[in-house]
């Protein structure tokens, strides 16, 4: 049994133990291991979440299978994508699942639970950046109904940015 729980305040350490492997997983082998080390420091330590929960634009939610925590996914409301004609646009910035959890539809569940809250807060549609070299990534967004749109390069560290693609879902 799966459960979505909407991150509160006191979750940055949860989310920070969570992000760090999921990145790892699915972004461990795009750069060297320096590289890797630099970004996951920065961007999924406990002190970076604390930060961003306290920002209230910053909607963070876990999804748990049973009692484990499975993965976490990340939007901000009124965000338009370069050259949006609208700004009731969705950005997922992020959606990560434990590799252990593949294949039990909870990437799925998270990801239409997203889709769902957006609808709901008068959303016209969700963008996002995916590593043009993770095709499951880019399947799973493509399934659900997103286009590419653009291109972006990802600042993993100062010395290396990955090639992603820009994805748009509209409503």
């Amino acid at each position: 049994m799966s459960s979505i729980i909407k991150a509160g305040g006191n979750d940055a350490q949860l989310l920070s133990e969570i992000a760090k492997p999921t990145f790892i997983e699915s972004h461990g082998h795009s750069a060297k291991p320096e590289d890797i080390n630099i970004y996951v420091t920065e961007k999924c330590s406990r002190d970076f979440f604390k930060e961003e929960l306290s920002d209230p634009k910053n909607i963070y939610h876990f999804i748990y299978h049973g009692n484990k925590v499975a993965g976490y996914s990340k939007i901000i409301f009124d965000t338009p994508y370069a050259n949006a004609q609208e700004n009731h646009f969705t950005k997922l910035e992020r959606i990560y699942l434990l590799r252990e959890f593949y294949g039990l539809k909870l990437g799925q569940e998270l990801m239409q639970y997203n889709i769902d809250l957006s609808k709901r807060n008068y959303q016209t549609g969700i963008w996002l950046f995916v590593w043009v070299e993770n095709p499951r990534a880019i399947n799973f967004y493509n399934r659900n109904g997103f286009a590419i749109i653009g291109s972006y390069d990802f600042k993993i560290s100062e010395n290396h940015s990955n090639p992603n693609y820009q994805m748009l879902l509209k409503f």
